[in-house]
């Protein structure tokens, strides 16, 4: 266990924090040429999040800001720290990795501030560092440990193989893994991600997360997947992933996940590719014949572009509890108000308040970032607690945590 942060650690740190706001994406840039210089470091980590367009620097700056400005009070950070862990799993993130991401950071200070960056405060910032360090990796040991000890669970890569390729819609595809040594699959909570090793020809290895878009069933996992505008991983899964190709695997992580056994009511809300969670938590609460009453919203584009929604529909028929409303956003010429979807426009934070119980439900939501910010913030001054809204995006671990 981690000594507490000294006092003086504490307040060194948090007199950085103007220095961080002004140079905080400096350092963290140079703080990631100094890790990937290592290769094997680069390769841990999702390229397509770094860059100069990439979200990873900002997020990171903001996470740093984040910890310094709250360390004196930890315990606001514990959920972003868990999401974190949970990430780090998926991509396989090992002790042995930490002490290269402290000495880039500690150097990328001391490059960055120069002579503002004292002896003092670089042994301040080590200290920080190493606290929540070691937080991480005992989190994360536990992680590994429950994954091993699991029927038909695993740590490291394991190979799948497709089994089926599925077009959902004209920009998603659905892809069915099972295990290429014929165990089992092991069990994971509704809502929970995979992570992906690929290797595309003339590329470094890329590392991706996807939900899994079906329940549990021990036997195969499902991946829902949206051709994204120049996304190298999602292109090459659509354009040159078939059944019978073997992919690398990670197993099953993530903390947003669907409650054991729900009490109240439950309202799944999803944009677009968001509704690959959603999905699964709806097939998992369908076969659990439960009476909770359980909404599905989901919003999209058009029919084109709505995926699985005869899927979802066919789950609502068999669900005693279950009601589905669809929204387009802008409906083609030829569909039909009651027919191919229910209205159109977005979902609106009126809408949900007037019609999903607010002063009940647990909302789990998923889906594009203004989407989310739109939904958590009506919800959260409609009144419905904190701890009812639960929410996913895809994007790097850290942001957040600097949120």
């Amino acid at each position: 266990m981690s000594q507490p942060l000294s006092d003086r650690t504490i307040a060194l740190v948090k007199a950085t924090v103007p220095a961080l706001e002004a140079h905080g994406l400096d350092i963290v840039h140079e703080m990631y040429a100094r890790m990937f210089e290592n290769p094997e470091i680069r390769d841990l980590f999702n390229q397509s999040h770094h860059g100069d367009t990439g979200s990873q620097p900002r997020a990171l700056t903001g996470a740093i800001l984040a910890y310094a400005g709250n360390i004196d009070n930890l315990a606001a950070l514990a959920p972003a720290v868990e999401r974190i862990a949970q990430k780090h799993v998926g991509l396989q993130i090992l002790p042995e990795h930490y002490p290269h991401v402290g000495d880039a950071l500690l150097g990328a200070i001391k490059a960055v501030l120069g002579d503002a960056a004292t002896d003092e405060i670089l042994a301040a910032w080590g200290e920080a560092y190493w606290f929540l360090a070691n937080i991480l990796i005992a989190r994360e040991a536990r992680v590994y440990g429950e994954q091993k000890a699991t029927t038909g669970g695993w740590n490291g890569w394991r190979d799948f193989r497709v089994e089926t390729v599925t077009r959902e819609s004209s920009v998603i595809k659905s892809f069915t893994l099972r295990p290429a040594d014929g165990g089992a699959a092991m069990a994971f909570k509704p809502g929970q991600y995979l992570t992906f090793w690929f290797e595309i020809p003339g590329h470094p290895p890329v590392k991706r997360n996807y939900s899994i878009s079906a329940a549990p069933n021990g036997e195969t996992y499902r991946i829902s997947v949206k051709r994204e505008p120049q996304g190298l991983a999602s292109g090459w899964l659509h354009d040159s992933v078939d059944v019978g190709t073997i992919l690398k695997v990670a197993a099953p992580a993530g903390e947003f996940f669907l409650g054991q056994s729900p009490q109240r009511p439950v309202v799944l809300l999803s944009g677009g590719v968001g509704l690959t969670p959603m999905v699964s938590m709806l097939e998992a609460l369908v076969e659990g014949g439960g009476d909770v009453p359980v909404q599905y919203i989901h919003g999209t584009h058009d029919r084109d572009t709505h995926a699985m929604r005869d899927h979802v529909r066919a789950l609502a028929a068999k669900g005693r509890t279950v009601r589905v409303i669809d929204f387009h956003q802008t409906p083609l010429a030829d569909e039909v108000a009651g027919r191919d979807y229910d209205h159109a426009g977005l979902i609106t934070e009126e809408w949900l308040v007037a019609n999903t119980p607010v002063g009940e439900a647990d909302y789990y939501i998923c889906g594009p970032r203004p989407f989310l910010r739109a939904a958590v913030a009506g919800l959260s001054l409609a009144g419905v607690p904190s701890d009812h809204i639960h929410y996913e995006f895809f994007g790097p671990a850290d942001e957040l945590l600097a949120a």
